[in-house]
């Protein structure tokens, strides 16, 4: 089980990263985004899958840091095969354009 996860985010002619820190036991995960432009942005979300469906959204609008409840189970999935799930960034023109698989371990610029 992989607590840290991060993600290298790319899309839209942009470059960014997040990092997520998943505590199973207390059903919360928590964000720090890396986005060289955040205007427009309207919301962020991990699916399964590059096109897949979201299994969590990561506040109820664009927030640089943040935490959300999530349940157990999927925090467990999260952390046990972070490469099955993709964090999206949307944008009011471009829906999911910036986006990147998860990784176990944290995400550097």
């Amino acid at each position: 089980m992989h607590p840290e996860l991060g993600a290298r985010l790319a899309g839209m002619g942009e470059h960014g990263v997040v990092n997520l820190r998943s505590q199973a036991a207390k059903g919360r995960l928590c964000w720090t985004f890396d986005l060289p432009a955040t205007k427009g942005i309207t919301a962020t979300s991990i699916h399964k899958g590059a096109k897949g469906v979201v299994v969590v959204r990561l506040g109820k609008s664009y927030a640089k840091k943040g935490c959300t409840s999530a349940s157990t189970m999927t925090l467990e999935h999260l952390e046990s095969s972070p490469g099955a799930y993709w964090v999206f960034v949307d944008t009011k023109g471009h829906p999911g354009e910036l986006r990147g698989k998860l990784f176990a371990g944290m995400a550097h610029m």
